[in-house]
């Protein structure tokens, strides 16, 4: 039987005395939607921060299973950015779009003789193209399902962790009052951050 425990990496972590507001959500819709009323609000947001993936907190920590509240106050535990929806699907159309363009690209570049007619670079570009396109469409799906899992994952093990930087207790009030505002629960201050 495989050992569940490993022996963490051993890492230096750097704490700052700025107050860090900490709050638990139960679903992506409900984190997404304090994120950006945070945002809206005035939060920089390298300020906010998530749970890092689950290969970040086997490496760092050293354990395989572990449950949001345990980690809610350790400044030990590993951090990430938030990435919208958008920004997944905008990566989506990246890939999907950049693959079709490169193999189309070289379709046409290998026709551009002097000889060839319009019909039969047109027919390069969708034949070159669409092979390309269907690598890049299943890249993208597997990023997307990626940014899924990692939610899932967070939500299995008692919800998605979010910190807030705050300058001042006017800032600790109004992170505590949005996280709260979109179920955020076990939401609170502590008084530093990494």
């Amino acid at each position: 039987m495989a050992d569940l425990e490993t022996k963490p990496k051993e890492h230096k972590t750097t704490y700052i005395n700025i107050p860090e507001a900490v709050g638990v959500f139960d679903t992506f819709e409900a984190q997404q939607a304090a994120f950006y009323d945070l945002r809206a609000v005035g939060f920089h947001h390298s300020d906010i921060s998530l749970l890092g993936s689950q290969e970040a907190l086997q490496e760092k920590l050293g354990r395989a299973y572990w449950r949001a509240t345990e980690l809610e106050d350790d400044p030990k535990a590993p951090r990430a950015n938030f990435v919208s929806e958008e920004a997944i699907g905008e990566l989506e159309g990246a890939i999907a779009g950049g693959f079709f363009f490169v193999g189309s690209a070289i379709a046409m570049t290998a026709l551009l003789t002097p000889a060839s007619t319009l019909a039969a670079s047109i027919a390069a570009i969708a034949i070159g193209g669409s092979p390309a396109a269907v690598i890049g469409t299943l890249l993208a799906r597997r990023a997307g399902q990626h940014h899924r899992e990692y939610y899932e994952n967070q939500i299995r093990h008692g919800g998605i962790l979010m910190w807030v930087r705050t300058r001042d207790k006017e800032r600790e009030d109004l992170a505590v009052k949005i996280m709260k505002a979109h179920s955020g629960h076990d939401v609170h201050v502590h008084a530093w951050s990494e």
